[in-house]
């Protein structure tokens, strides 16, 4: 049979959007300070999954010492996509089972069903099933991992809604209703869909230079929204790089903060593929495209 439609969630991603357009409306009477601190959380937002649940905890591309751990959590916290446990462990079982019923956000069951649909209904059995054969322990050996999985729910209320709505209000007087609509709601809105284009454009639109025969592509638009992850071709032919992306003068926030992170000491053992490595895959899988 079919996966059963879980209606709750459909309600509240439906409500979440229709409140993410009428936050539209209030950008013109919004303060200008609103609208740049909504931007910085949504930065925020975006490193918590890019360089924190997904490059640090799915890949392991790289070490982090407990501050930046602590900081990531907390930005993870705010993009409210998970935990970093259960967000690490589906994303492992995405590389492992791509585009098979077996990954939670299939991309050969059409864009709508990669990008949001996959939220919507029960997971299917071979995402279950076969995702219980991989091993998750090193997540848990983390102990900011298992501190912010116990106490989930009331650091998303603090880091999704409470501190993006307070700081407007309280710094430069912003009213309470602006501040939530803006810089939680309006924020959240854009954040979730700019990481499920990941999921869905930049599984389906783009070259595929390092590997023509998997699904995932470069999409430079995924890039620009998601901080440097829509270089997704290369990311699946080369999970284990810290850059999720061929080194060079590329458009990667993301690789820049962690970079950043390295000059302060805070990161050590960043993995990278070798040039040679790169070039050898390019002409043995590549489409030709670069």
């Amino acid at each position: 049979g079919g996966q059963a439609i879980v209606w709750r969630n459909v309600v509240l991603m439906g409500l979440l959007h229709l409140g993410a357009v009428y936050a539209l409306s209030l950008v013109p009477r919004a303060h200008i300070l609103t609208l740049l601190w909504a931007y910085f959380c949504f930065l925020m937002t975006a490193l918590g999954v890019t360089a924190g649940a997904h490059r640090l905890w799915s890949h392991r591309s790289y070490k982090a010492k407990l501050p930046l751990r602590i900081f990531l959590a907390a930005a993870n916290s705010m993009a409210f996509q998970n935990d970093i446990y259960e967000w690490s462990r589906d994303h492992r079982v995405h590389h492992k089972y791509s585009e098979t019923d077996a990954d939670p956000h299939n991309a050969r069951r059409g864009f709508f069903f990669s990008h949001i649909g996959w939220l919507f209904v029960r997971k299917h059995r071979d995402v279950i099933e076969k995702g219980r054969k991989l091993d998750f322990t090193d997540l848990l050996d983390d102990p900011v991992v298992r501190f912010q999985r116990k106490y989930y729910k009331s650091s998303v209320v603090l880091m999704c809604f409470v501190i993006p709505t307070v700081v407007p209000w309280y710094l430069w007087g912003e009213s309470l209703w602006n501040a939530y609509f803006l810089a939680s709601i309006l924020r959240y809105t854009i954040s979730l869909n700019v990481t499920w284009l990941v999921n869905s454009a930049a599984h389906m639109y783009g070259n595929r230079p390092y590997d023509k025969n998997i699904n995932p592509r470069q999409n430079t638009l995924v890039t620009l929204g998601a901080i440097g992850e829509g270089f997704h071709n290369y990311h699946h032919t080369f999970p284990f790089d810290y850059s999720a992306s061929e080194l060079g003068l590329k458009f990667n926030p993301t690789t820049w903060f962690i970079d950043f992170m390295f000059w302060l000491g805070l990161v050590t053992d960043r993995k990278q593929a070798p040039k040679e490595m790169i070039q050898a895959r390019k002409e043995r899988t590549g489409d030709g495209s670069a």
